[in-house]
């Protein structure tokens, strides 16, 4: 009962804060209001509530940065954090159960017991808060994706210097290239919940030969449909940004978060801009389909479906992503097999972080023997020798051009606007924003059949304005829970509506 009390006790005070932070905005959230963020995130550790205490030390980084006017600083970011704090805080001061609300500790490592992991590829970090190094992302025998990060203080230079960098756990004689293309085989593995390997006294591990792309375990990277992949991630709740009990103001991130790595096979169609289109290829049988017939072969073929866009997973010059998309996209009809990682909020988007040759497909890279058949995009740089010959396209190269972008095109930035200005402005801007937009802000919500978001929209704008009488008839404050509320509504509806129309960009529009 004293546990369940501190938790309300808690939530109700995080409630508090944030509700005078929408009402009044970003840039009056000053010296004040951050340390009362920073005892809540405090109180947050003391009562056992590591997703509220690690949102609430995210919000105050974002809402410095907003303050400080940094490069890095996103509005759409310290949204999503802020729905984060007040959704969680408002469902624990309700006594919502959901044991999702408490969070789990990012750096509590289980045992793990024995493990044979398999590298896949290297991924640089170069945060905005000031740390930089390396990810070098594994995958076990069980399918599952594990991963060793070397990320502290320091810039870019620190980025590309772990390249080469020894990986610390056990005894093991590798650095990350190495591993990267490598294995190891560990006995008293330690694993934290992100799927982090730990570097224990009682972890022993030995350094093995890793299997290509193309044979082994993580050729079953690249046998599942994209489309089945993408489905699969954005049908699960979003899950919030990693939570952690030993977070502290400034702490190193563990890597780039988002949805776990997912492999496929792709036709460079060409580019647009800084982004690389591709199609999906599809393995098809060349032999005897009998089942009772001998083992066939199969070569990959063009299947059906969207446009699909590579994007630079980082685009900092000293980076090699941005110039490996524009060196594959100078290739229209080249095969390539991706691993990368499913942008969420874009439709029909990749961030690729590794590309090999297709089995058995022509044309395709002609990657050295020592890279095992795959390049990672970061660091590695491809080269002209790297590449078929100019001239060397098939004569069916596929025509294509990406499609509508679903979440840009609808009409759900209206939405975002007001939940943004509530983050940016404050409540009044927000009632402004509504009673001079009028019947222009349902209008087209409603004409395109986001019925519930013009709804939401509405009742948020008239929040807004909402004032209370007292007994002799005076105004009084408005009530800051109803529009909190309101708030909240209004921007988990349009999270999930945009998640929505992402996984429906993964559709064939012949499906339809």
């Amino acid at each position: 009962a004293r546990a369940r009390h501190d938790s309300h006790r808690l939530a109700d005070l995080v409630m508090v804060l944030h509700e005078v932070l929408l009402t009044s905005g970003r840039l009056a959230a000053g010296a004040v209001l951050q340390a009362e963020l920073l005892r809540s995130a405090h109180s947050a550790r003391l009562a056992g509530l590591p997703r509220a205490e690690n949102a609430t030390l995210r919000a105050v980084r974002g809402l410095r940065a907003a303050r400080a006017r940094h490069d890095s600083h996103r509005l759409a970011d310290l949204v999503m954090v802020l729905h984060e704090v007040l959704l969680t805080s408002g469902r624990l001061a309700a006594g919502d159960p959901d044991p999702a609300l408490i969070g789990v500790s990012r750096r509590n490592y289980r045992p793990g017991g024995g493990l044979r992991v398999s590298g896949v590829c290297r991924e640089p970090v170069i945060s905005a808060t000031g740390y930089a190094g390396v990810v070098t992302h594994l995958r076990s025998e069980d399918g599952r994706w594990l991963s060793i990060a070397d990320v502290q203080p320091g810039g870019p230079d620190r980025a590309l210097a772990c390249a080469k960098a020894a990986v610390e756990v056990g005894l093991a004689a590798v650095n990350h290239a190495q591993l990267a293309r490598g294995g190891l085989l560990i006995s008293g593995a330690t694993v934290s919940p992100d799927g982090r390997l730990g570097a224990g006294r009682g972890v022993r591990a030995i350094p093995i030969a890793g299997p290509s792309w193309s044979a082994g375990p993580l050729s079953e990277l690249f046998t599942r449909p994209l489309a089945e992949a993408v489905r699969a991630q954005l049908g699960t709740v979003p899950g919030q940004a990693g939570t952690g009990s030993d977070a502290h103001l400034g702490a190193a991130p563990v890597g780039p978060g988002g949805p776990e790595l997912l492999g496929c096979d792709l036709v460079v169609l060409g580019s647009a801009g800084d982004h690389l289109l591709a199609r999906e290829l599809s393995a098809v049988a060349t032999g005897p389909t009998l089942a009772t017939g001998p083992a066939v072969a199969t070569r990959p073929t063009l299947a059906t479906g969207p446009v699909i866009r590579l994007v630079p997973a980082d685009s900092h010059p000293e980076l090699a992503h941005l110039a490996n998309l524009r060196r594959l996209a100078s290739r229209p009809g080249l095969r390539i097999r991706v691993v990368g990682r499913l942008d969420t909020e874009r439709a029909s988007t990749l961030r690729p972080l590794a590309v090999g040759p297709v089995p058995g497909a022509e044309p395709t890279l002609r990657l050295p023997e020592q890279w095992l058949d795959h390049a990672d995009l970061g660091y590695d740089l491809l080269q002209g020798a790297h590449l078929p010959p100019a001239g060397a396209e098939p004569p069916d190269v596929p025509m294509g051009r990406p499609g509508p972008d679903l979440v840009a095109a609808s009409p759900l930035w209206r939405v975002r606007r007001l939940v943004e200005l509530a983050v940016a402005g404050g409540r009044r801007t927000v009632g402004e924003a509504a009673r001079g937009d009028g019947s222009g802000l349902t209008a087209p919500l409603r004409r395109a059949g986001f019925t519930v978001a013009a709804e939401l929209a509405t009742a948020l704008g008239a929040e807004s304005e909402r004032h209370g009488r007292d007994s002799f008839g005076r105004l009084t404050d408005p009530d800051p829970d109803r529009y909190a509320w309101a708030w909240i509504a209004a921007a988990t509806h349009l999270a999930a509506t945009e998640r929505e129309l992402v996984r429906a960009s993964w559709t064939d529009p012949s499906d339809v």
